[in-house]
């Protein structure tokens, strides 16, 4: 959702009601868009691994359901349901998911325009 206001008061989202995107083969991403923030849900299937990469963007990671395997700075770290981390921008990181499903919630910001366009 990507609003045309300048200015938001307030949202309220019902995640069944975001698109469900396949960005790749097991792994779905919803995305929540503010002006200068945004929050996407991935659902993974079991033992996807995402490819070491880095961005601009802080980011913010709650596990909400399985186990993963992230490897930060070179470091690997398992995290699981209830963890939280925090990426600082420019953060190489990939992640290997441990778990049947993997339910994610990220928060990023400023935006992921590279999100927008896939």
């Amino acid at each position: 959702m990507i609003g045309e206001q300048t200015q938001i008061s307030a949202l309220i989202t019902d995640w069944s009601k975001i698109p469900v995107e396949q960005t790749a083969t097991g792994i779905e991403r919803q995305m929540v868009v503010g002006q200068n923030v945004m929050m996407c849900r991935f659902r993974f299937a079991p033992f996807v691994v995402t490819a070491e990469h880095s961005h601009p963007h802080e980011q913010m990671t709650l596990v909400v359901q399985g186990k993963v395997k992230f490897i930060i700075s070179g470091e690997e770290r398992i995290v699981a349901a209830g963890d939280v981390l925090h990426l600082p921008p420019d953060n190489r990181h990939g992640a290997t998911m441990l778990d049947e499903e993997v339910i994610l919630i990220d928060i990023f910001s400023p935006i992921r325009e590279d999100f927008l366009k896939t």
